[in-house]
């Protein structure tokens, strides 16, 4: 596998989507916060997805999720899909991305330029009492902090 995008601002600049779920039933998100690097001799793809989101219930059921890019112009799109939930709308269909089919249980993009399949290795729910006291009151004053999922990326497309 090679990948040469400038990895330390993929997450933070350009925005994700992290999918789970099989193209009849699945749900997206978008993800600001990621990493990628090498964990247990893998490629590795680490996400973060609070319980209170629609995608966390995907994310738990399922071995697999991908993490699409976007080139700018679909910047609109990931707004959608990541200020309204898959509970209430057809947030997908809003968006006018346009999911296909990437393998069994696994949903991509038509429109992404890159995406990550991951097959979950890890899950962990972050804990509060770890986190200093900033971090805390900045993002888990009302809801439980995010469950951080590394998945080993079996496929870059």
């Amino acid at each position: 596998m090679h990948f040469t995008e400038d990895i330390l601002t993929l997450f933070d600049k350009k925005w994700a989507l992290v999918t789970a779920g099989d193209i009849s039933d699945f749900n997206t998100m978008t993800i600001s916060w990621g990493a990628l690097g090498t964990l247990w001799s893998k490629p590795v793809c680490t996400v973060y997805v609070k319980p209170v989101r629609y995608t966390h219930e995907y994310m738990e059921a399922n071995d697999y999720f991908t993490v699409s890019f976007f080139d700018e112009k679909y910047r609109p799109a990931l707004g959608i899909l990541g200020s309204k939930s898959g509970r209430d709308c057809s947030k997908v269909e809003e968006s006018k991305l346009t999911p296909v089919r990437i393998g069994e249980n696994i949903v991509g993009y038509v429109q992404a330029s890159h995406t990550f399949v991951c097959r979950k290795i890890y899950r962990q729910d972050l804990d509060a009492s770890a986190m200093t006291e900033a971090v805390r009151e900045a993002y888990y004053e009302t809801e439980a902090p995010h469950t951080m999922y590394v998945g080993e990326i079996v496929g870059i497309g």
